[in-house]
């Protein structure tokens, strides 16, 4: 069977189930696509990189042609699927994007995160010495309703596995690859992001308004900038 368009694959990030793409899934659907939301096997101890890679590749079965499209942590994962699917754009939203044998453990440390997040505490007005709570890192924009369904619905227990291992890649994939960036992101800022794409990807990212979870915070403008990398 012939699709004239591509099927948009969803990654969550760490600790998180596929709902928190249902916003986005369901605008996607709204505008003509067919979309699947992994279930990466976070909560499993002996899943690492290679198991979540397969993962993915199960779930989209015998689809000729997708759009990888991944949140946060979901970046250590999917460019490894390029080479084993027909993959026509790989999207990195809010991304924590790996460079060769770099785990995502090491990951914080070497691309400046720590300083990144403290320095924009400061630019809001937020104590940068403070441990943020969850609210204040990733639920802050959401409105109360929907950041109680994330904490019931969207979160999972995350093994420690594919944190530890080194990103197996000599190089990066070679596909179309754009990365969104979130305006009010206070786990990684817009500063951070805008220089890690540029530094490991030669890639300048697309800004769009939103937190962390800009994904069901800001469903329709994210999925429409989704929809326009293979319009």
């Amino acid at each position: 069977m012939t699709h004239s368009r591509p099927m948009f694959v969803l990654l969550p990030g760490a600790g998180s189930t596929p709902w928190y793409w249902h916003r986005v899934d369901r605008e996607l659907r709204a505008l003509g696509h067919a979309v699947t939301a992994v279930r990466l096997p976070c909560e499993e101890r002996s899943a690492g990189l290679a198991e979540y890679a397969d993962t993915v590749v199960s779930a989209v079965g015998e689809r000729r042609e997708v759009v990888v499209v991944s949140h946060s942590f979901g970046a250590f994962t999917a460019p490894l699927v390029c080479a084993r699917l027909s993959v026509r754009a790989l999207v990195l939203v809010a991304p924590m994007i790996p460079a060769s044998g770099e785990s995502a453990s090491q990951w914080w440390e070497r691309a400046g995160q720590p300083e990144a997040q403290r320095d924009f505490a400061l630019r809001e007005g937020r104590d940068p010495d403070a441990e943020p709570s969850l609210d204040e890192l990733f639920l802050h924009d959401l409105p109360p309703e929907l950041a109680e369904a994330a904490l019931r619905y969207g979160e999972c227990e995350q093994a420690s596995t594919p944190f530890e291992q080194p990103w197996p890649l000599a190089a990066w994939p070679d596909v179309p690859t754009h990365v969104v960036a979130f305006r009010h992101d206070r786990l990684f800022p817009v500063e951070f992001q805008r220089r890690i794409a540029r530094e490991r990807l030669s890639v300048t990212p697309d800004e769009l308004d939103g937190g962390h979870l800009a994904i069901l915070g800001n469903p329709g403008e994210l999925a429409r900038r989704l929809a326009s990398y293979v319009a």
